[in-house]
Formats: C-alpha cells, sequence, structure tokens
C-alpha cells in the first residue's frame, strides 16, 4: 500500500498537472462531429488550443463563449445562449460539449440553467445534443476532467433501458484518458480479434489518429464516436472499463442501461494483458486467436531479454492518477523500483499500488525525490524535459502533453505488442546510462614502471657515454 502524501508548499513551482477543461475538451474531441466550448475568456481556450495542436499536430475545433470584463461581472448567461445559436446554426454539430472554465466556475454561472434556457429561446435546434459538464481547473487535473466530461456524456445522452444483450456481438468500451489514438486503436483490434464490435467511448483513435482527407479544413471534429452509437449503448452485451477514474462513469452507464461491465486499472503488463484476452474469451464464447497467443509469446520473450537492465532500476515517475498506476504496477512487475512517484491530483486508486509512497504535488517535488532516490530515468510528459536536464538523466516522454517529441500522441502502450516497444524502449534507455568502469591502476604498480623505466633509461645513458670515450 502506498503512503499519499501531499506537498505543503503555497503553490505549484514547477507545474505538472493539466487543467480539467482541457481533458473535457479531450473527451470531447473524441466524439463524431462534435464541438467544444469553453465558458470563459479568449485567453482559456487559446492556451488549451495551443497545447492541443502542438500534441497532436493537427488543427482542432474548440470554440469560446468569449467572457469579457463586463459580463464576468453581470452574468455571462447570454454569452452561452448566444454561443450555442451561433454554433448550432453555422456548423450545425451533432454533439456541443459545453465546459467550464476556472473564471467562469468562479463567477458561479449555472450552465444547465443556461443550456434550459437556450432550448426554451431555441427549440429549432433539438436535434443538437448539448452536454454540459462543470470543469473547474483550480481542482483535479486533465483524467479527472476526461471523467467527469464522460459522466455528462452518459447521464445526457444515453437513455435509460432495460435492452441490455439485445446485440451480442456489440462491447462498450469506456477508454480512460490516459490511452492515446494508438493504445485505443490496438483495444478496437484487440476486441475484434474476438468476433466482437466496440463502441469505443470516446474513439480519439478515430478522430486525432492524424490523417489525411480531401477537405482542407473543418469546425467539427472528423471522425470519433458517433451519437447514434451512443444512443445504444444499453443494448450491447458488456461494457469495458479502462482506468480508475471512469468506475464512477460506469456506475452511471450500468444502472441506466444494466449493461454488466469488466473493469481494468490498465491494459500494460503481461498481467493486465491476460485479465482483459480472458475477458474477452468469456463474453464472445470464442478461445483464444492464435495471433494473440504469438503477441503473448513474443513479449515474454521481450521480458527475459529485458529483465538484466529493468531488474533494480531507479524510476521516477510523474504522471496522472491512471497513468501513474498503470505504469507503476507495470515497471514494478519487472522489477525496477520507484524511487519517486508525484501526481498532480489524489485518487483513490492510489493507495493501492505497491510501492512506498505518492506525492501529491509538481515537478520540483519529483526533481527533489529523484535526486535522493539516485533515479537513474525519468518517465514524465514533456514539462519534465528541463527536470531530467537538470538530473542529467533521460526522460521517457509519457502522457499529456508532449510538444517537443513528435508522434507522441501516435505511441501505443497497451497491449501485449504496446508492452513489449515499452520494454525495448525502457532497457535501451537504461543501457544508454551505463558507462564503462575505467580499468583499475594500482599506484604501487605505476610506481615500480616509472622506476624500472628511469633505471633503464640511466643504463642505457651510461653505455652510450662509455663508447665515446
Amino acid at each position: 500500500m502506498a503512503e499519499i502524501i501531499h506537498s505543503k508548499k503555497a503553490l505549484a513551482v514547477n507545474p505538472l498537472k493539466v487543467s480539467q477543461p482541457i481533458g473535457a475538451s479531450l473527451a470531447f474531441l473524441g466524439l463524431g462531429r462534435c464541438m467544444p466550448l469553453m465558458h470563459g475568456s479568449q485567453g482559456c481556450t487559446a492556451f488549451g488550443k495551443v497545447f492541443f495542436v502542438r500534441h497532436f499536430r493537427e488543427p482542432i475545433p474548440l470554440q469560446t463563449t468569449a467572457m469579457d470584463q463586463v459580463s464576468t461581472i453581470m452574468g455571462a448567461d447570454e454569452n452561452i445562449v448566444e454561443a450555442l445559436r451561433v454554433l448550432s446554426e453555422k456548423n450545425k454539430p451533432d454533439i456541443i460539449g459545453l465546459v467550464t472554465t476556472g473564471l467562469s466556475e468562479t463567477q458561479g454561472t449555472d450552465i444547465h440553467r443556461a443550456v434550459k434556457k437556450f432550448r426554451t429561446e431555441h427549440p429549432e435546434y433539438e436535434n443538437v445534443a448539448v452536454v454540459p459538464v462543470n470543469t473547474p481547473d483550480y481542482l483535479g487535473c486533465l483524467e479527472s476532467g476526461y471523467a467527469l466530461a464522460i459522466e455528462a456524456l452518459i447521464a445526457t445522452m444515453v437513455p435509460e433501458s432495460q435492452t441490455a444483450g439485445r446485440r451480442p456481438k456489440q462491447v462498450n468500451v469506456l477508454a480512460s484518458g490516459m490511452l492515446t489514438p494508438g493504445d485505443t486503436e490496438a483495444i478496437r483490434d484487440w476486441v475484434e480479434a474476438f468476433g466482437l464490435r466496440a463502441i469505443i467511448v470516446p474513439d480519439i483513435g478515430d478522430s486525432l489518429d492524424g490523417h489525411l482527407i480531401e477537405a482542407e479544413t473543418s469546425a467539427l471534429t472528423m471522425g470519433g464516436t458517433p451519437s447514434s452509437e451512443i444512443a445504444i449503448l444499453g443494448e450491447s452485451t458488456a461494457t469495458i472499463v479502462i482506468g480508475p477514474s471512469l468506475y464512477k462513469a460506469a456506475n452511471l452507464l450500468k444502472a441506466r442501461t444494466g449493461v454488466p461491465d469488466y473493469r481494468f486499472e490498465g491494459l500494460m503488463g503481461l498481467e493486465d494483458c491476460d485479465a482483459l484476452t480472458q475477458a474477452l474469451a468469456e463474453i464472445s464464447g470464442n478461445p483464444v486467436p492464435a495471433k494473440i497467443e504469438r503477441h503473448r509469446a513474443q513479449l515474454q520473450d521481450a521480458m527475459v531479454d529485458c529483465h538484466f537492465m529493468m531488474g533494480f532500476a531507479r524510476i521516477a515517475l510523474a504522471a496522472d492518477p491512471d497513468l501513474l498506476g498503470m505504469q507503476a504496477r507495470f515497471l514494478t512487475g519487472m522489477g525496477a523500483e520507484i524511487v519517486a512517484a508525484v501526481s498532480p491530483h489524489k485518487h483513490e486508486s492510489l493507495a493501492g499500488l505497491e510501492i512506498p509512497k505518492v506525492v501529491i504535488g509538481d515537478l520540483e517535488d519529483l526533481e527533489h525525490a529523484a535526486r535522493s532516490g539516485e533515479a537513474q530515468l525519468v518517465i514524465a510528459n514533456s514539462h519534465a524535459a528541463e527536470t531530467a536536464r537538470r538530473l542529467g538523466l533521460q526522460l521517457m516522454r509519457a502522457g499529456f502533453p508532449q510538444y517537443d517529441h513528435v508522434g507522441g500522441y501516435a505511441r501505443t502502450w497497451v497491449g501485449y505488442r504496446g508492452t513489449r516497444q515499452a520494454l525495448f524502449d525502457l532497457a535501451n534507455l537504461m543501457l544508454g546510462q551505463h558507462h564503462e568502469l575505467e580499468p583499475y591502476r594500482s599506484i604501487y604498480w605505476a610506481d615500480d614502471r616509472d622506476q624500472l623505466g628511469a633505471g633503464k633509461q640511466h643504463v642505457l645513458s651510461s653505455s652510450a657515454a662509455g663508447l665515446v670515450h
């Protein structure tokens, strides 16, 4: 059991966390024909958009209600109603994700009342689903904001029903904010290998995977989970829940639809992968496909190859709770030692990790713990690049954002193949930290050699002098 330690500092010296509004917006970016709408100032939205564009290297649809000084003081409900009207009329989205920011939360905006006002004044846009979610950026982190958006999505768009199992080959997948587009694609392939059809919510592997399209630009998300599929989640035969942050959303979905679920804290490492493989075999009634057996055998071989480098390796780890937990279990399972673990937000799942402690803090806390623990490698997002440089260590980038590393968004971490590649990368970084020892030279041996050389030189000099005479 890990001891949870709260940093006592009055401020974040070197911030690690990514805010809840960005996490909620990321969830909405995984829905089909969706427009995330941040209720706040233009700067709030622009700041988040910069991180999205630099991480995914794609144009990102993100709108703002553009609160100014007057609306901040006098009330900004009209900003919401007008923004919803303009977006519905101009862009005709299927879904608008209405996300609050620190500014609107501090003001005390009731976004649910504003949505009701929009429905009353503009009934002509009843076909546009509006999903309001409160995400103050002074609380939580990316994963918690993402989870709140999924809960709001289920509460708003999934009807109550008793039709579980009507589609026996259909499986819901609630995908945590820790997963990359590459991860979601791998999970879809995993499910389909058992003859099942997956509805991934949200599906950033379809919308943010980085692919060229014929259209020059789009005001809405391209790809993602369609609203029509969200409406039939209650007809699936099972729900796969990935990440403890989504357990509340899973409870809500199960209460509304009665669909049974299988919950996984992560999908990295042999034990986690075996658990999902067994669950899919149970759901489908099919044996494990030969190609998955092959992938498992490849991972086992990689574990044998890499255990010399990973055993007793001292790792410093900083990430949101779901990602921190998944990587900590994987690393300790390979024999590594987590000498520093820092998360920006407390979640009950952190207490169950088999590491000494988890600090709820920032990258300065990580730097101090890594230095005192003599860490050999740092795993964190791009915010930790300078931290790793000061420590003189290699940085393995994981999580959001990765603005100084191309292709991080497409990296696959989960599954047998994803775990195998992560093992190889970690082992190579550890080999880069290894330096050959210089051969030991006895000072006495060196002196004898020097004296012997000097004696021979004296004899030769004397002989030469005798020959001259």
